[in-house]
């Protein structure tokens, strides 16, 4: 396996530390088709990101543009992006109509930068067929020389259900069709859907999947499809048990750690306190924090990236102590 994917890697004109090691922000092992860090790795050095609205009056052409550069040339490790398919009427005040798609979205940022990852948090997989998404995500892997993260949930919102013509109450099956489908895809150059055997090219390394949604569904399915968990909005303390119970799945099955991705709005006004959330996050076992926040201008937003690099990322160091948990 690991001499599969060194050759898919070469293949593309990557490297490890571009493709597996960056991503995860230590030494890693590919086994079973899964990438994950190696033991004690965890903790070593916590990633953190930020996010870019791919919705609402921020996401003009020249707006995200001018966001994904400004993350590009920071040391960040990942931009983040969701998917609103769209709005029922009345539209909310906080926002206006206008939604992009995250794959078409991340295409176009890909080709406007060079270093920084490109995440989805995260995408519905029952709002499209499996082999397309699979394309996609392959199309995307491989353009973008292997810097997509792939946030993936079940969905919730039953209007857009409701215009898809898909029932709401399938949408955990159809997730787990898809996360198949993708592994199978990735896993073979030929690939039988539906009775039909097709090429399955590009066939790049599989980006990271990391499964949205609450335990302990998204937890069994992180476990059976991915490489981490994504929660939203959580503080550290209401996350914890579902990190210990994330490690207890995995033991069971025979993986490592997995990566717990926390997407949450620090409190940047207020710095002292915002380092100190910061660190419980770590402190939990949060491998990667990605700050959310709302935000107007470009200036803005440059100015909260200075602030996470100056403030934050320097308070994120190697914690022994999760070290030390990771190889008992």
């Amino acid at each position: 396996m690991e001499r599969e994917a060194a050759s898919r890697i070469a293949h593309a004109g990557a490297t490890w530390p571009d493709t597996v090691d960056d991503i995860f922000g230590g030494d890693c092992v590919v086994t079973l088709g899964y990438v994950t860090p190696a033991s004690g790795s965890r903790g070593r050095r916590m990633k953190l990101s930020i996010n870019l609205r791919n919705w609402g009056p921020y996401s003009t052409r020249e707006l995200v543009l001018e966001f994904a550069r400004a993350v590009d040339e920071s040391g960040l490790d990942t931009v983040w992006i969701n998917e609103r398919l769209a709005w029922s009427p009345p539209v909310p005040e906080v926002t206006t109509a206008r939604t992009l798609d995250p794959f078409a979205t991340l295409a176009f940022l890909a080709a406007a930068t060079r270093r920084v990852g490109l995440g989805t948090a995260v995408l519905n997989l029952p709002f499209r067929p499996a082999l397309p998404t699979a394309k996609w995500v392959a199309t995307l892997q491989d353009l973008s020389g292997g810097r997509v993260r792939l946030g993936v949930g079940a969905g919730w919102m039953e209007a857009e259900f409701r215009a898809l013509g898909i029932d709401l109450k399938r949408r955990g099956t159809l997730t787990d069709e898809t996360l198949d489908v993708l592994h199978h895809c990735f896993e073979n150059d030929v690939v039988e859907l539906n009775g039909q055997s097709i090429l399955f090219q590009p066939r790049p390394v599989r980006p990271p999947i990391y499964v949205g949604g609450w335990p302990p569904h998204a937890l069994r399915r992180a476990v059976r499809y991915g490489e981490g968990w994504i929660p939203t909005g959580m503080d550290p303390e209401a996350l914890e048990p579902g990190i210990v119970q994330l490690r207890e799945l995995s033991d069971a099955a025979g993986r490592p750690p997995l990566e717990v991705i926390a997407m949450k709005t620090l409190p940047l006004e207020d710095l002292p306190r915002a380092v100190e959330c910061a660190r419980r996050f770590r402190d939990v076992g949060v491998t990667h924090l990605v700050h959310t926040q709302a935000y107007d201008t470009v200036a803005e937003y440059r100015r909260t990236i200075a602030v996470l690099e100056e403030h934050i990322r320097p308070a994120l160091s190697w914690n022994r102590r999760t070290s030390e948990l990771d190889r008992t």
